[in-house]
């Protein structure tokens, strides 16, 4: 078979195997959450903090689907006409037009455009953020931030367009395939290290003081049979007042990270809720599965970059001679951010399915259906979240369970409903 062929064998493969693999591994089943007890726990919050949650979510609105279909429209520009191969060019041009200079700088230069034209819409963000009193960052740690997140973005970028490109020069007819691993092997490689390395980029982290809630926290791992290395305390007041603990790495670097504010503004027993439902992400293996079918699907991407490179009119309007050249770069984001948009609603399903697997996890390790209730109530409230957002809204981008529907949840398993 000729190498096209071959590829699209293995295109087919990997497709199959990522909808098995998210078959049996995604809790398609969900803990009940019925419709009237969702309202009443509505009408038990707040009127006021329910009205703010309400008004916060509708100025941020704007600012972010503003800047999605502005980021959007850029990446179709710089993909579907010219400029995109323009300005790789420009980058490569002061060093000859060397491939590994048009493919990182060029890489660079076309994030820094995306960077720059969704700037606006990030500090409109922070302007709402800071006037509805969730983030304490002043304007200069907001932009150390911003700076930290680009300089990450491109170090990770720089690496994988560096070896895709690589990988192309040395295997020009079945790179797709040594691609499609080598981005499998990536997508692995930072699952494990994202935690270790890039986490202390933008937190500092501590060990909680010895203490009743850590030797909790630490027994109810134990208990729970998911090994813990260590509990941390992240100083996330130093950017936010929303609380929130998880569990973050793999084997020996997995450990329990609380926020901060977590511990001044809830309860002992509502921290212990809240990391009884990230426990059970760990006890799932939710991170691994996420992995594995990230890890299959960008493979399945790489081997579908290369079959679209046989539709000559995709690269006649990019202005460039092969998908697999540095000057196609344009072309291949706006074709990531198609099929991103594309896969948000599914990934967003998902996402839910498996928070609220997390959550039935948490009751059932702590029994205690009323701190947990509590606990969604106390998260709901301190980070403006809101409540019970319109349909459209919640099914196309919420990646976690409502608040009400949480609440309801618990309220249900309290009564017997599994």
């Amino acid at each position: 078979m000729t190498p096209r062929a071959w590829a699209l064998c293995t295109f087919v493969v990997l497709v199959v195997a990522t909808a098995v693999l998210a078959a049996v591994l995604i809790p398609w089943h969900r803990p009940p959450a019925p419709r009237p007890d969702q309202l009443a726990a509505l009408g038990e919050l707040p009127s006021d903090k329910v009205s703010r949650a309400r008004e916060f979510h509708s100025a941020l609105r704007p600012g972010s689907y503003g800047s999605m279909a502005v980021g959007l429209a850029l990446a179709l520009v710089l993909g579907l006409t010219p400029l995109g191969a323009a300005l790789v060019t420009l980058a490569g041009r002061p060093f000859g037009g060397h491939w590994v200079a048009r493919a990182l700088l060029g890489g660079l230069l076309v994030l820094l455009v995306a960077e720059l034209v969704t700037l606006p819409f990030a500090a409109w963000r922070h302007t709402i953020l800071v006037r509805y009193d969730i983030s304490t960052q002043t304007w200069d740690a907001w932009a150390v931030d911003v700076l930290k997140s680009f300089a990450v973005g491109a170090v990770i970028g720089g690496v994988a367009l560096l070896g895709f490109f690589a990988v192309v020069r040395l295997a020009p007819r079945w790179w797709w395939a040594w691609g499609a691993a080598g981005a499998a092997l990536l997508v692995v490689l930072l699952s494990f290290v994202l935690p270790v390395l890039v986490e202390p980029v933008f937190n500092k982290f501590s060990p909680m003081a010895a203490g009743p809630l850590r030797t909790e926290l630490l027994a109810l791992a134990e208990r729970d049979g998911v090994p813990v290395r260590d509990v941390l305390v992240a100083d996330a007041s130093r950017r936010t007042k929303a609380v929130n603990a998880y569990v973050s790495g793999f084997g020996p670097t997995r450990r329990i990270v609380v926020y901060d504010t977590m511990l001044t503004e809830a309860t002992p027993a509502e921290v212990v809720s809240v990391t009884a439902h990230e426990l059970g992400h760990a006890k799932d293996n939710d991170v691994l599965t996420g992995t594995l079918i990230g890890a299959l699907g960008t493979a399945a991407g790489v081997v579908a970059l290369y079959l679209l490179g046989f539709w000559g009119w995709l690269l006649r309007v990019a202005g460039v001679e092969s998908i697999a050249e540095p000057r196609a770069l344009g072309l291949l984001i706006a074709l990531a951010a198609v099929a991103g948009l594309v896969a948000t609603p599914a990934q967003a399903f998902v996402t839910r399915r498996i928070e609220a697997r997390a959550d039935a996890h948490a009751l059932a390790l702590t029994s205690d259906p009323a701190t947990f209730e509590s606990m969604q109530r106390r998260l709901g409230t301190v980070n403006l979240s809101e409540p019970d957002p319109p349909a459209w809204e919640h099914v196309l981008f919420a990646t976690h369970p409502s608040t009400v529907e949480r609440m309801a949840a618990a309220r249900a398993w309290a009564r017997g409903e599994r």
